[in-house]
């Protein structure tokens, strides 16, 4: 609790990513430079297409979860690279303030070449984040108080394809 107001006072916009993770098998993580992102496909080497944890009525990937954001406050505190704890798997976090006020759902954002739109879906960590993180952070990001702070992540559909590289800013935008 001690880390919210940190937390919350992230950057509202323009962020750079501090870095890009794939997830191309489940606990699987690979640490690139860049990334493509496609809205027909999602990310090309993620398992998104085969495993997606959430689809569709029709029974497809459900797009809102093509691309995963961790607030990069949040992922500070509870991983680091030099520990023996695997990742979370989103696909890059940011230093920008996730909460529902800064990025409501339908948000445009740009980020490299592509823009994503904020999701309908939210994130609210799931047992192997208790697992691997521990109870005290899997119940403070699933706090009902907390739903509209988005401490997991967001989770955003991509509706322009474009390559992403680690340092690329995050940007919000009207229109595409």
């Amino acid at each position: 609790m001690r880390a919210l107001p940190h937390v919350l006072a992230a950057p509202k916009d323009g962020a750079a990513i501090s870095h890009l993770c794939l997830r191309p098998e489940r606990n699987t993580r690979k640490f690139v430079d860049e990334i493509t992102l496609t809205k027909a496909q999602g990310i090309p080497g993620e398992r998104w297409m085969t495993q997606p944890w959430i689809r569709t009525e029709a029974g497809d990937p459900h797009p809102g979860i093509q691309v995963c954001v961790i607030p990069k406050r949040v992922l500070d505190l509870v991983w680091s690279p030099d520990e023996d704890v695997l990742h979370p798997g989103d696909t890059f976090a940011v230093d920008l303030d996730m909460t529902e006020a800064n990025l409501p759902e339908g948000q445009l954002l740009s980020v490299g070449t592509a823009v994503l739109r904020v999701s309908e879906v939210f994130n609210d960590g799931c047992v192997k984040w208790k697992a691997r993180y521990g109870s005290d952070v899997y119940d403070w990001v699933r706090a009902p108080e907390h739903r509209k702070y988005r401490l997991r992540s967001i989770l955003c559909s991509i509706e322009q394809d474009g390559v992403v590289r680690t340092g690329d800013v995050m940007r919000k935008i009207d229109q595409i």
